[in-house]
């Protein structure tokens, strides 16, 4: 049970950043200026934490995913880091730590589906 409620606390946080980059709300707009990012950046980023999100309510997806917002929270942490956004960084390390988890949780899904695509036993 404690999964399903940290996975979908995931899915949330995703949602609403991914949404409000979609949106193109103004904080998220001047952070990505400030950053050096163009704005497609942002959209992109956006899209891909809903997708994510979405994933992640999704059963057969939902340890890829986990792993997939790995990598978008490995790309924040590092921005926030180069900016010395500090409380930022704080909680993208948090976010990472949680999709970090949350893809190992569900490592066994992960290989499987390595399987399937390879058609090989090498991920085992």
């Amino acid at each position: 049970m404690k999964i399903k409620i940290v996975t979908g606390l995931l899915a949330l946080i995703f949602l609403l950043s991914g949404s409000a980059k979609l949106l193109g709300l103004e904080f998220e707009v001047d952070a990505f200026e400030r950053w050096g990012y163009p704005v497609w950046f942002m959209y992109f980023t956006g899209a891909v934490e809903v997708a994510g999100a979405v994933a992640l309510l999704v059963p057969r997806l939902v340890s890829v995913a986990g792993l997939g917002l790995s990598g978008v929270m490995v790309g924040a942490v590092a921005t926030h880091v180069m900016h010395s956004e500090w409380m930022m960084l704080v909680i993208a390390s948090v976010i990472l730590l949680t999709a970090v988890w949350r893809a190992y949780v569900g490592r066994q899904d992960i290989r499987a589906l390595i399987r399937a695509i390879t058609g090989s036993s090498a991920a085992t």
